[in-house]
């Protein structure tokens, strides 16, 4: 999964954790009403390829990646240094609640096949999203109206307890927003 841009332009001279109203150019085609927004889920990302779990592993600020590495795009990102791709889970204690979760997901006929998903539970950033067991959510599954201007979605991210929104473009593209972006916590 490759890095995904922010439908508005961080402010680089004020506080880097907002956005300003300027669109992301290369996030146009959101604003053109060209994709399908989505529910972002707070979790962690992991890929399912021919019944293999791969967990999400990023690559930051020039570090070597391992040699099982599956990088997700060709190289870093130029701006932040980050170069996003996969290592497979296996046996290694580290990814065990991921593994679970995959486990528990399989039983309950909760995948959808090969593809990414996002890990949420007890065992993923404080649990976020509430949920009693850790399980697997297939990344564009739950698709929202959402509206894309800077003004109405300050608004319309007040009082909804999600970390965000990710537009699916028909030829793969991908872009977010989340909201803290605007200075908002989940429960505002």
């Amino acid at each position: 999964m490759r890095k995904v841009p922010t439908i508005f332009e961080r402010d680089w001279n004020g506080d880097k954790s907002k956005v300003t109203d300027q669109h992301n150019p290369v996030c146009q085609w959101v604003f053109d009403g060209e994709g399908v927004a989505t529910r972002k889920y707070d979790g962690t990302a992991i890929l399912i390829e021919r019944d293999e779990l791969w967990v999400r592993f990023d690559a930051k600020n020039g570090k070597t990646p391992p040699t099982n590495f599956h990088p997700a795009q060709n190289k870093p990102d130029e701006e932040t240094k980050h170069w996003p791709g996969w290592v497979p889970a296996e046996n290694n204690p580290q990814y065990q609640w991921q593994r679970k979760a995959y486990e528990f997901s399989k039983e309950h006929a909760l995948l959808d096949g090969d593809g990414t998903y996002e890990v949420c539970g007890p065992h993923f950033q404080g649990n976020p999203e509430k949920y009693g067991t850790d399980l697997l959510i297939r990344h564009g599954q739950c698709v929202m109206i959402a509206p894309t201007s800077y003004v109405e979605l300050a608004e319309w991210f007040k009082g909804k307890d999600i970390e965000g929104i990710v537009w699916h473009h028909p030829d793969g593209r991908m872009a977010k927003i989340k909201k803290k972006d605007f200075g908002l916590k989940r429960d505002q």
